[in-house]
C-alpha cells in the first residue's frame, strides 16, 4: 500500500461545514486536515474496541445536521 493519499468527493450540510471549519481554526488545522484527523481517531478508537461509534454520537452527528 502507498502513501499516496486517495481524493474522496464528499457532501456535508452548510451547517456541518461551519461547525467543522471553525473546529479546524482552533486546532490550527485545514477543513480536510481536521476531517482527516477526526476519521482517523474514528478508526483508532474502532479498532481499539472493535466497535463502531456509539449510537449516542451518532444521533448527535444527525441532530447537528437537521
Amino acid at each position: 500500500m502507498s502513501d499516496q493519499k486517495k481524493q474522496v468527493p464528499l457532501r456535508l450540510s452548510q451547517k456541518l461545514y461551519n461547525e467543522l471549519a471553525a473546529w479546524a481554526e482552533d486546532d490550527f488545522r485545514s477543513v480536510n486536515g481536521q476531517i482527516e484527523y477526526l476519521l482517523t481517531e474514528c478508526v483508532k478508537q474502532r479498532k481499539k474496541n472493535g466497535r463502531y461509534v456509539p449510537d449516542a454520537a451518532a444521533a448527535d452527528a444527525a441532530e447537528r445536521e437537521a
